[in-house]
């Protein structure tokens, strides 16, 4: 794949200040070599030659297709310019580093001339020096493509995983909802009609919206209250429920389905065991941390509350719970975090967290 590259002015000067420093330990290692020889001639010539040389093949390569992987020309013209560069640039740096030195600098008299093996030398390390900066900047370019690469992958399969985690737990609400409504129409055919409509409802918002990694925290919160509102049909007045969103945090991105497995795993662990029921509680706000401003967001309910000692989960009892687990590590690494509490004097509450400035980003 070829491509003209933007002109970006800031990266060139970055090369040129790279080959300028380049140049000057050129320049060092000539004296270290010649102790007897002043280090301002060198110096002038190394800046020189290598100020025209990057400005040829650097500048120059803006103006033919590059291969994508490595923004440097191919074949014969990639070559070509590399030879191109390294000839001009030592003709032109040479003849202005000689103007330089001898009528401005005063390094050498008037007339003085280089000795051939002092132009074999300099011919010499100008091929070398053009040929190892050449590479250098082919080899960060094509790393920088491969890293991008590498990193576009590792997004991808983020995306890939969560999308995955998704359409594994989308049936297990379902099928959690379905269960509810067969115990339902076996002791309330009335309200069992009433909450197939809610799930009619719920699944047509629900199934109809485009499918995503994300998507605002505003309508994570709709989607909640929906379900709610279906959980409602069937436990009366013994659920009650209170959803607190700032205004501020509504567009903030999160993955879909990440709240309900607690709101779930609070009706079925928490209110359903009480005779009277409870009341949920979904609140977001945010957290000031070492790492930065953290997303906080808690569903806390006034059930049976956690048991002194942890029942070994059977099976499905804590799938919900392990999905959000994975999503957020998936999404944010060890900075995702799930927390179940106990909350006194009865209760459970169970608490996401996650870094608010790398929300939106899978």
């Amino acid at each position: 794949m070829m491509l003209r590259r933007g002109f970006n002015g800031v990266s060139k000067l970055r090369h040129y200040l790279q080959v300028v420093a380049f140049t000057l330990v050129v320049a060092t290692i000539q004296c270290t070599f010649m102790p007897d020889k002043p280090y301002g001639p060198p110096m002038v010539y190394s800046v020189l030659i290598g100020t025209f040389t990057w400005a040829i093949i650097d500048l120059g390569r803006e103006l033919i297709p590059s291969a994508a992987e490595t923004g440097w020309p191919q074949g014969w013209q990639g070559i070509a310019l590399v030879i191109a560069g390294i000839v001009v640039g030592y003709l032109a740096g040479t003849s202005l580093a000689d103007t330089l030195c001898v009528h401005y600098f005063h390094f050498y008299p008037a007339g003085a001339s280089i000795s051939g093996a002092d132009q074999r030398t300099s011919i010499l390390i100008t091929a070398i020096a053009g040929l190892v900066g050449t590479f250098y900047f082919y080899a960060v370019n094509k790393s920088a493509y491969l890293e991008g690469k590498m990193a576009e992958a590792r997004m991808h399969a983020s995306e890939s995983r969560l999308k995955l985690l998704e359409t594994q737990l989308e049936p297990h609400m379902l099928f959690n909802t379905l269960a509810n409504l067969r115990v339902l129409i076996g002791t309330d055919p009335a309200r069992a009609q009433h909450m197939l409509d809610r799930m009619i409802a719920y699944l047509r918002a629900t199934l109809s919206a485009s499918r995503s990694t994300q998507h605002p925290l505003a309508l994570e919160f709709e989607r909640l209250r929906d379900y709610l509102e279906l959980m409602a049909v069937r436990m009366g007045p013994r659920m009650a429920y209170t959803l607190d969103l700032p205004d501020a945090l509504r567009d903030v991105p999160v993955p879909p389905l990440l709240l309900q497995p607690l709101v779930e795993n609070a009706i079925r662990h928490g209110l359903e065991p009480q005779v009277e029921g409870g009341h949920i509680t979904v609140r977001a706000t945010t957290q000031e941390s070492p790492q930065g401003l953290l997303l906080v967001i808690e569903v806390q309910d006034t059930g049976a509350g956690l048991p002194a000692t942890l029942p070994v989960p059977g099976p499905g009892q804590s799938f919900g719970l392990a999905q959000v687990r994975e999503r957020l590590a998936t999404l944010h690494g060890a900075a995702g975090a799930l927390e179940l509490i106990a909350v006194q004097p009865n209760g459970t509450s169970a608490t996401v967290t996650f870094p608010l400035k790398s929300a939106a980003t899978p």
